[in-house]
């Protein structure tokens, strides 16, 4: 039988040498740090701590003296005492581990237990003996890999010490910074800081200033600030402006030769009206026997960014562009993303295109990969296009209208094959001349965006298909980078299907169809009512995050069983990489590596989740700034969730969310009846509930937190 008790001993000893891994101590002082304190206990503690010298899991380090061999702690171990995985730190101080398996338990780490460990970081845990009806608890042993190589926040000075405080709640340690790095920050101005040292078993690390980003409150302060607690650089390098450059503008009659010549084709771009780089146009000619060739021409950014230049180790650092609210950071420098790349008009650009031939139902004839060159001929924007639609009128109103009706034949084909209908509305501000928000208005997705985003993932899909898709000419697929997107969890849908059942919707998952179907049914019925747009970001949550992978799977929401991104080089280096491996498999080159692309696919995944999280920082910053001059005022809001500490309200008008306090409502006592997503009065039978309308008071606005506090009204 198993000697449960010195197995639990045993834990308590390697988790007590575990906390200082440096320090060594004799046989009473491990003793007394696992709490015991007897002559027979002690004894015991002797002969486990030999039989772990016979283990190797200590190490004598003088006369009487052992601590953990740091072999047991390293990288390498696979004991079943440690895992690995990303730390996610609460605002309390508490924080769980999660592993990349996913039927682990998340692990419990008391914040005496963080160690060194920072918000997001990849980390390895001691996990303590599970006890029973317990969920597992454990100790940060060890930084594998920081998930923030820079932080934002403000320096403090004070008696000659100066301390920065993050503007991360999750970073809850001052770090101390010596006066030779703080680099000629003052007090009370905001930075950017990287820790330079952080010694085991102390609670400040050391930090030096690397930016001086200015005067908390300053618009350009705050979206640096964004940019840099994401891990975004400021600025592009000298060297990377200076190949950029360099690159000549003009285009030779010898490149010309070598590519398929669209300049006489109508071909025209349909973007936003502010936008400055067009990466995609369409062009249009009508064949003899009635079919339409559509050419989807995308920006050749390979010809002008060759591999492993500087301005291509730059751009697979960023990953992407990131689109903040008054700006946007690219991912190549201007000269390329708004002038030698930007299809613009009555300009020859250089172009990786894409051609089809389809018939009247939009089916595929025939297809074309390869580099061509176009002389674009319009450049619309969404609204000059949707109004050719509508009116039938307008340049080159034949050729649209003739796109549009091809691309709803597409459309109604994608959602008949039970892609999800996804919706939501997107929040837009107008601003003044300073970048403060006078104005808020959501982004609408009209024909004229459907237009260009069938024929998007047109592209993308039928790319994807030639690369990935078994045939007889194409037996063993070459590794490719595709963008998958798994089906959702089966327990994330059970609690979505409760969710909405209390609404008064009805979600089948007995099979894809059943599910997608009644997805769309929901949406569709919830268009004009208050949750609507609440409905679309939690079934959002509910799915799995698209991501870049070699491995494909499919597209689950698109329904698409090959899928990639072709049609945005400017913007998103995957779609640089597309270019590279499709132009070299078109020309019978043997395949690339997979594990090398799976950890480039893995990298730009991970900074394309940091950019939508630095644009969601910025719309929630500039919702704060909006509401900050409108304290006191009433507003009508939509109940946006409840929770143990309050209720979420987001306004109507502004969409901006904040919360009403639970120690705001004195009126009664309340408690909430979490199976029907409502806060119950216990004696006046005021009831809040999911979807409510509501009016509320704005209170507070915490323009540094970007936090909103409201009240009832």
């Amino acid at each position: 039988m198993k000697d449960t008790k010195n197995s639990n001993l045993g834990n308590k000893i390697i988790e007590a040498l575990s906390v200082n891994s440096k320090e060594s101590l004799n046989y009473k002082q491990i003793a007394a740090k696992v709490g015991v304190f007897d002559k027979k206990g002690k004894d015991i503690i002797q002969k486990i701590i030999f039989s772990f010298l016979d283990a190797k899991i200590v190490i004598a380090v003088a006369r009487g003296k052992y601590k953990i061999n740091p072999k047991y702690l390293s990288k390498e171990s696979t004991g079943k005492n440690f895992v690995i995985g990303k730390i996610q730190i609460n605002r309390s101080g508490t924080a769980f581990v999660v592993t990349d398996k996913p039927d682990d338990d998340d692990i419990f780490i008391a914040e005496a237990n963080l160690s060194n460990a920072l918000h997001s970081d990849i980390v390895k845990v001691l996990v303590f003996p599970v006890r029973q009806n317990r969920k597992p608890e454990g100790q940060v042993v060890e930084v594998i890999e920081r998930s923030q190589k820079q932080m934002v926040g403000t320096v403090q000075i004070n008696r000659g010490l100066a301390f920065f405080l993050a503007d991360n709640l999750a970073f809850r340690r001052d770090i101390l910074i010596p006066g030779r790095l703080l680099n000629g920050a003052k007090s009370g101005q905001k930075v950017v800081v990287t820790i330079v040292d952080w010694e085991a078993g102390t609670r400040n690390p050391i930090g030096k200033v690397i930016h001086i980003l200015g005067k908390p409150g300053d618009n350009e302060v705050e979206m640096n600030s964004i940019l840099a607690e994401f891990d975004f650089p400021l600025a592009f390098p000298e060297e990377v402006e200076y190949e950029a450059n360099a690159i000549s503008f003009l285009i030779s009659d010898e490149e010309i030769l070598k590519r398929r010549d669209f300049r006489s084709v109508v071909t025209f771009t349909i973007d936003p009206t502010d936008a400055k780089d067009f990466d995609d146009a369409i062009s249009y000619e009508k064949l003899p026997g009635g079919l339409h060739r559509v050419g989807v021409h995308i920006a050749d950014v390979s010809h002008y960014v060759k591999p492993n230049s500087i301005i291509d180790k730059e751009a697979y650092l960023r990953g992407t562009s990131v689109y903040l609210v008054d700006r946007t950071i690219p991912m190549l420098p201007e000269k390329l993303s708004n002038n030698l790349c930007s299809l613009r008009p009555h300009e020859d650009k250089l172009c990786y295109s894409a051609v089809f031939d389809l018939d009247d139902e939009a089916k595929v004839h025939h297809e074309w990969f390869g580099r061509t060159v176009i002389h674009s001929d319009k450049r619309f924007d969404y609204d000059e296009a949707q109004a050719v639609i509508e009116t039938g009128e307008g340049e080159f109103a034949d050729v649209i209208l003739q796109i549009h009706q091809l691309s709803q034949q597409l459309r109604k084909e994608r959602f008949d094959n039970h892609a999800i209908n996804f919706d939501t509305e997107e929040v837009r501000f107008k601003l003044d001349e300073n970048s403060k928000p006078i104005g808020v208005y959501l982004k609408v997705q009209r024909e004229a965006n459907f237009l260009i985003e069938e024929m998007m993932l047109l592209a993308n899909k039928k790319v994807a298909e030639k690369i990935g898709k078994k045939s007889p000419k194409n037996r063993e697929p070459k590794t490719f980078i595709y963008r998958i997107h798994d089906e959702p969890i089966n327990d994330k849908v059970e609690q979505f299907k409760s969710f909405v059942s209390k609404l008064g919707f009805e979600l089948k998952s007995g099979s894809r169809k059943q599910f997608t179907d009644s997805l769309n049914q929901m949406f569709s019925q919830a268009k004009d009512k208050n949750e609507y747009n609440l409905l679309g970001q939690l079934s959002i949550r509910m799915m799995a995050r698209a991501i870049y992978s070699t491995e494909n799977i499919g597209h689950y929401g698109l329904a698409f069983p090959y899928y990639t991104h072709f049609t945005s080089p400017i913007r998103r280096y995957p779609d640089l990489m597309v270019h590279r491996l499709l132009e070299a498999y078109l020309h019978q080159q043997p395949s690339v590596k997979q594990s090398e692309y799976d950890e480039y696919c893995k990298h730009c995944s991970m900074m394309e989740q940091k950019a939508t999280e630095a644009e969601r920082a910025s719309v929630k910053y500039k919702q704060a700034e909006y509401l900050a001059d409108k304290v006191g005022q009433v507003f009508e809001a939509t109940v946006s969730g409840i929770a143990k500490w309050g209720v979420f309200a987001e306004l109507k008008e502004s969409k901006c969310e904040g919360l009403i306090p639970m120690k705001s409502f004195t009126d009664d006592f309340y408690y909430i009846d979490e199976d029907n997503y409502t806060l119950i009065g216990l004696h006046n039978g005021n009831n809040i509930r999911f979807g409510d309308t509501i009016k509320v008071k704005v209170m507070e606005v915490d323009l540094m937190k970007k936090m909103m506090t409201f009240s009832m009204a």
